[in-house]
């Protein structure tokens, strides 16, 4: 199903996941700037989003929103990459609201910015309080390819090289 909804994107990289080891039933990976179409689509097939939260990795912020849907099995992850440099995205808080507090939460925590939430005061932090505890040190942060088990994509774009053996290679130096 999710494969035909994301038909219409162009998503950089999508797996079917098996739920009893990972909870999720689809893993996609998608650009920036499709984030906001991807969750309207969710929004139009009647998922609920359940959270939002991030991963700090070498490559950069890895966000990750979780939806689900009441009638039918099918727990999703949209993930989205964004540099540590210029750690934004367009909030999803238009299409569902509750998006703002998960938002506000991960600015707190790891400083990725929201453009256009409709509150973006801290939410659990001090307001005066510039650190975020959960951005890590460099020498602290793992590889993605690291992070995510081996799988073979139903889809994947050629320049989504994250997750492959070309990403280690040429991280690690090794040949």
């Amino acid at each position: 199903m999710i494969d035909v909804l994301f038909g219409v994107l162009k998503v950089q990289y999508l797996v079917k996941c098996d739920p009893a080891k990972t909870g999720l039933t689809w893993s996609v990976f998608l650009l920036p700037t499709d984030l906001l179409r991807a969750v309207k689509l969710l929004y139009r097939d009647e998922y609920f989003l359940e959270d939002i939260t991030a991963i700090d990795a070498k490559e950069g912020y890895l966000l990750v929103y979780h939806f689900d849907h009441m009638a039918r099995p099918g727990r999703v992850a949209l993930r989205v990459l964004v540099p540590h440099e210029t750690p934004e995205l367009p909030s999803i808080a238009s299409v569902f609201q509750g998006a703002e507090w998960h938002e506000r939460e991960t600015t707190d925590f790891y400083g990725v910015v929201f453009q256009g939430n409709p509150n973006p005061v801290p939410l659990l932090l001090a307001p005066e309080m510039t650190e975020h505890p959960l951005q890590k040190a460099d020498a602290a942060r793992a590889f993605l390819w690291d992070l995510f088990p081996p799988a073979d994509p139903l889809r994947s774009s050629a320049e989504f090289t994250l997750l492959t053996p070309r990403a280690k290679l040429a991280e690690t130096g090794e040949t």
